[in-house]
């Protein structure tokens, strides 16, 4: 039987095996630019995490410190209980890493590229399987110079994963892609998840992160400012609801006003605002303006989200 202190021990042991990747007080900067300002966070096994906020925030610059492509100022770092600068080359065969930018020989063929990328590797997965899974198998013989922008950039996944990581890292992943292959990108995604691997991934979507992370750092001005699951961020806010829609002529916000649920009601021209808190409050509004016989139109509704998020506890909206 376990004593007590043998228990908490083997609970700790448990915790630190749970832990991919420990970040203590990291700290980065560039002559009087601070990038990275005592930034501290645990990424766990088998999980999505993302570290999101606007450009210039900090993000590329702290995972180039845990992939070991950069030296911090100070702090600690580990992977896997490795050293990024230290253990670098162990590192290296147990990570994935698709850069914010990147590039290969213009030249150089879509299958001669994953064939030299598997070479550096002991263990290396099946990349003709890869391009299948990406859909780049009818471009295995095409020079990179050729591929289009989407293309490149499954190009670099599919050699981010090439050696079978554990830990996979994802700079702006979907940066410049269109609506359909940013959301082919996410089911990528989640399949990485699904084998069992960790995923870190970095983007100024805030749509993204909640969509798709188990937890997202919210980061700004080089510091973290908020670190939970997109749902207890969001919890956290206890924000309103809201119901927008489009009315014509002379309206009367105070029987809105009077409904049970509802805090306020702005009026913008014809676009009419109201906000409120519970279940029923769409229900209500839709009744009220059904029994005043009020037309209106273009009615939606607008759940709190990220974005409210990153706007409460910085103080300023989004920024590219």
């Amino acid at each position: 039987m376990l004593r007590e202190t043998d228990m908490d021990e083997e609970k700790a042991k448990r915790s630190e095996r749970n832990v991919a990747v420990r970040v203590e007080r990291l700290r980065k900067t560039y002559n009087s630019v601070v990038a990275a300002d005592d930034v501290s966070f645990d990424v766990h096994e088998a999980e999505i995490f993302g570290m999101v906020g606007p450009n210039g925030a900090g993000k590329t610059t702290t995972i180039e410190c845990i992939e070991g492509l950069r030296r911090p100022d100070s702090g600690n770092i580990r992977v896997f209980d490795l050293d990024p600068r230290r253990d670098g080359y162990a590192l290296r065969a147990r990570i994935g890493v698709q850069l914010q930018q990147s590039a290969l020989q213009e030249r150089i063929k879509v299958w001669e590229a994953m064939e030299l990328f598997a070479s550096f590797y002991s263990r290396a997965a099946d990349w003709r399987a890869l391009l299948e899974q990406l859909g780049l198998t009818e471009k295995r013989n095409a020079a990179f110079e050729s591929l289009s922008g989407g293309q490149r950039q499954r190009l670099f996944v599919a050699l981010a994963l090439v050696n079978d990581p554990e830990l996979v890292f994802f700079d702006e992943l979907t940066t410049g892609l269109d609506p359909h292959a940013r959301r082919a990108m996410w089911e990528l995604v989640r399949g990485i998840r699904e084998k069992g691997k960790t995923v870190f991934l970095t983007t100024h979507f805030m749509e993204e992160a909640e969509r798709l992370c188990d937890r997202v750092a919210i980061m700004d001005r080089g510091r973290i400012v908020a670190l939970d699951t997109p749902e207890n961020l969001i919890r956290s806010l206890g924000a309103e609801n809201r119901v927008v829609f489009t009315v014509e002529g002379p309206f009367d916000p105070q029987p809105l006003c009077r409904l049970p649920g509802v805090t306020r009601v702005e009026t913008i021209g014809e676009r009419i605002v109201v906000y409120g808190r519970g279940d029923m409050v769409v229900v209500e509004v839709v009744n009220a303006l059904a029994s005043k016989r009020i037309p209106f139109r273009d009615l939606r509704t607008e759940q709190p989200n990220l974005e409210d998020v990153f706007l409460t506890v910085t103080g300023h909206e989004m920024r590219d």
